[in-house]
């Protein structure tokens, strides 16, 4: 991912209380969406009080997107999906259905607010990102937006409707500069799928893993892809390892 030069840390959490850290002291607050009917601070947390928070970061993406002009952004880095354990939530929508999640992919605004909804849920987890800007939501509701403009009236707006910017950067970005590349192989009869070997492969050109798994030009390569069996003759000129997929399941992995 390209170097972006402004990135905030954009949260409900009020920055007079952190510490000289910048860990937040205060106990007594919310962090996830399983936290509604919980009581803090002596005021129970309702579902309205979530999910006027909820909208507000959903809204406050959209205003930064908005000021740099960008009106789609792509997926990176999906975990998850919608399960039946998740349909029986009342957090569960039904137009989570109509959104096609899958790696890579270019999502409107409309099914930006749908995908935010479900990363904000718990239901799935993914990162928001195009070029020179992104979207990280990350655990205990921290989001972070990177951009390549300074945004000052999504600030103002994130500001005004109950939300605190603090410039900082990401924890989850991975720069090309930084990121590894590793190859892994696990038993195909382990049902658990535990990693029995890996190499590095810093050296892999990127451009053609790209074309063998199916991603944009845009996309960082971070995060776990299947190696399928007819490409071993490209991966295996950078392992040692000699590569037999009667016995392993073989992964490429990028990221810190």
């Amino acid at each position: 991912m390209k170097h972006i030069q402004y990135q905030w840390r954009v949260t409900k959490y009020d920055p007079r209380f952190r510490d000289e850290h910048g860990h937040y002291t205060l106990i007594e607050e919310w962090t996830s969406p399983s936290d509604i009917g919980e009581t803090f601070d002596g005021n129970e947390l309702t579902l309205d009080d979530y999910l006027r928070v909820e909208e507000a970061y959903i809204d406050s993406a959209i205003a930064f997107m908005e000021e740099n002009g960008i009106q789609s952004v792509r997926v990176l880095g999906l975990e998850g999906s919608i399960t039946e354990e998740d349909r029986a939530s009342f957090l569960y929508e039904s137009e989570f259905e109509g959104v096609v999640l899958k790696e890579d992919s270019l999502v409107d605004l409309g099914a930006l607010r749908l995908i935010m909804k479900m990363v904000l849920r718990d239901f799935i987890w993914c990162q928001l990102y195009e070029d020179r800007f992104f979207i990280h939501l990350g655990t205990d509701y921290y989001m972070y937006i990177g951009s390549h403009v300074n945004c000052p009236s999504a600030i103002e707006w994130s500001a005004t409707h109950g939300l605190f910017v603090e410039s900082e950067p990401s924890p989850y970005g991975i720069s090309e500069e930084d990121a590894i590349w590793e190859i892994g192989w696990n038993d195909l009869d382990s049902e658990s799928k535990i990693l029995v070997g890996k190499e590095d492969v810093t050296c892999i050109p990127l451009d053609e893993c790209r074309s063998i798994f199916l991603l944009s030009a845009a996309h960082p390569v971070t995060g776990s892809f299947e190696i399928p069996r007819e490409e071993k003759g490209f991966f295996q000129r950078f392992l040692e390892h000699e590569m037999d997929f009667d016995l392993y399941e073989y992964r490429f992995w990028g990221g810190h």
